[in-house]
């Protein structure tokens, strides 16, 4: 396992990239899970999961599932390639790319109405656009992301401020991808080590991503042999496992600085203060499950 990887001099460090991140991430993250989404994808014939692995997929092109699995990573062969290439003879991407936004459009409409016309949402897509656009000049080694870079702006502000965030999302995964793939980290195994956080039901982490138990139970097996969940039927990081993953979210908020650093310590703050009542507002209005609501 790797340690000692210098951290950025340039002021803005991982651990302010990670929770720039964090702050905006709910307002692209909802698009998996609002009926808006699920909606405008059946209008198309996609039902089920084949909306969300044609919409995320789409630019691509008409992608492969081979391109799909090695892509997204942690989800179950079998059930991409219930999804893709099939989707493209349903519909073609670039109808799927727009029934997307437009949901993106009706979902954040309904949800923060008239905050869409504020200022702040116009300054919070300012910001989130250089960071996005500052990490389009790093693609090598992050397809998904270099794939959303080729599709145009949108115009409204709260749409800039999604797509944005839909690129900084694709470049912090793709980054995230690479760190794992160097430590001998499946997929599957990726998700059991999440799991065995306590952070994320088990069962969402199962049946989200269309793993067998056989397939589950063989991962636990391998990563109890590598000494990184303890031994026995609870599912828990040892020492050693808690120590992976630290190291793995650390070397991700390492991989996704660039982006940051074009806005400055100042910029990344106010990225944060700008984006926190919009991010509240899509979890308290119950588009994020496992997000804990406000009381």
């Amino acid at each position: 396992m790797r340690r000692g990887v210098a951290a950025s001099s340039e002021g803005v460090d991982p651990a302010l990239a990670r929770e720039t991140w964090r702050l905006v991430e709910p307002l692209h993250a909802m698009i998996y899970f609002t009926p808006e989404a699920r909606d405008r994808y059946a209008e198309l014939g996609l039902r089920g999961q084949a909306g969300y692995f044609a919409s995320r997929a789409a630019a691509f092109g008409r992608a492969s599932a081979e391109t799909v699995v090695a892509t997204f990573y942690n989800f179950s062969p079998a059930m991409v390639r219930r999804a893709i290439p099939a989707a493209w003879d349903i519909t073609e991407p670039e109808t799927v790319l727009a029934a997307r936004l437009a949901a993106v459009d009706a979902a954040l409409r309904r949800v923060l109405g008239p905050l869409l016309e504020s200022p702040e949402v116009a300054e919070a897509a300012d910001l989130a656009r250089r960071a996005a656009e500052a990490a389009g000049e790093h693609p090598s080694g992050r397809p998904l992301f270099a794939a959303h870079t080729r599709l145009d702006w949108p115009d409204e502000p709260h749409l800039v401020l999604w797509h944005a965030q839909t690129l900084l999302r694709e470049f912090r995964g793709d980054g995230h991808v690479a760190a794992l793939t160097v430590e001998g980290i499946g997929g599957l195994e990726a998700l059991v080590l999440h799991a065995a956080t306590g952070t994320v039901p088990v069962d969402f982490l199962k049946s989200s991503r269309g793993w067998s138990a056989e397939d589950w139970a063989a991962a636990e097996q391998e990563l109890r042999a590598r000494g990184l969940l303890e031994p026995g039927a609870e599912l828990a990081l040892t020492d050693a496992g808690r120590a992976q993953r630290e190291w793995l979210e650390h070397r991700t908020d390492q991989l996704s600085v660039p982006a940051y650093r074009a806005l400055g310590v100042a910029g990344c703050v106010r990225l944060g203060e700008l984006a926190r009542p919009l991010s509240r507002a899509v979890v308290d209005a119950g588009l994020l499950p496992g997000y804990p609501a406000r009381s």
